[in-house]
């Protein structure tokens, strides 16, 4: 019998740094999670350190590891496909391409899509020609996306600073198969003092969730929230109490770096132990 595969996790991977799926993978596997990790990069680190080696994966390699998960029937039981950091529009369209095979013998399969462009601190840090890759062929496959709010006016082309915006913003994105967006780091106009938003936008409800603004920016935060999302939304937990555990997770993790003073992201002690309630 093949390994039985619950999450496909499709995202970058770094020799130095908690991002991608060196935070995905402890994440899920923290939730009793069985996670085959597909790399869309290779990186020494993240491109913000003054040297970077590595580059995307060659696009046959990338469509071969996809086509290999087909070729050992290892998709027997895939619950979810995360879709995080892209090399480029290339891979996004193999990725589409592939996910389309796969929806019609597995119907109840999820596609849940990290639109990884950039942020308000730093803008576009990805190659642009991804806006597009995104709206063109992920968007329209995603059954959940967990933007920021800088990413979701770069998808939408809808400004995203007050709360009424961001839920308008959203909305718009909810069409086809897609049933839910969380936008995270939103509305800022609207933040209290040390607080942050963040906005689970479903098509019949919207839900306002707050968590502290820790003061420190390490990168690998959006990885591990869509991480701990998808795990806990396999477990059987609601879109707005899934997005919930996943603020509680980076904010401890937040906190561990900031008293850590480290450079990069540090686990919560609940995931590095493997074991998450």
């Amino acid at each position: 019998m093949p390994l039985p595969i619950d999450v496909i996790s499709v995202q970058s991977q770094v020799v130095y740094g908690s991002v991608g799926n060196n935070v995905a993978m402890p994440a899920l596997q923290a939730l009793g999670l069985l996670v085959a990790a597909v790399p869309t990069v290779a990186f020494g680190n993240t491109p913000h350190y003054p040297t970077v080696h590595g580059g995307a994966l060659p696009i046959d390699w990338f469509e071969g590891y996809l086509s290999d998960l087909i070729d050992r029937d290892a998709l027997r039981q895939t619950q979810a496909v995360l879709v995080g950091y892209l090399g480029g529009p290339a891979q996004a369209a193999s990725l589409a391409r592939w996910l389309g095979e796969l929806q019609p013998t597995h119907p109840a399969m999820r596609v849940i899509v990290d639109p990884v462009i950039g942020d308000h601190d730093h803008g576009i840090y990805v190659d642009p020609a991804m806006i597009d890759a995104y709206r063109r062929h992920l968007l329209p496959l995603a059954h959940g996306l967990t933007p920021n709010g800088f990413e979701l006016e770069c998808l939408t082309g809808l400004p995203g600073n007050d709360a009424e915006a961001v839920v308008a913003a959203a909305r718009s994105l909810l069409t086809g198969r897609t049933e839910w967006v969380v936008v995270t780091s939103a509305a800022p106009e609207a933040w209290a003092p040390g607080e942050m938003r963040v906005a689970v936008v479903e098509r019949e409800r919207v839900q306002w969730l707050r968590h502290p603004h820790i003061d420190i920016a390490p990168k690998g935060t959006g990885d591990l929230f869509s991480a701990t999302l998808t795990g806990h939304l396999l477990c059987g937990a609601p879109v707005a109490e899934a997005a919930a555990r996943a603020c509680e997770q980076v904010v401890l993790a937040l906190r561990r770096t900031y008293h850590a003073q480290c450079a990069e992201l540090l686990l919560p002690p609940a995931i590095h132990a493997g074991r998450m309630e």
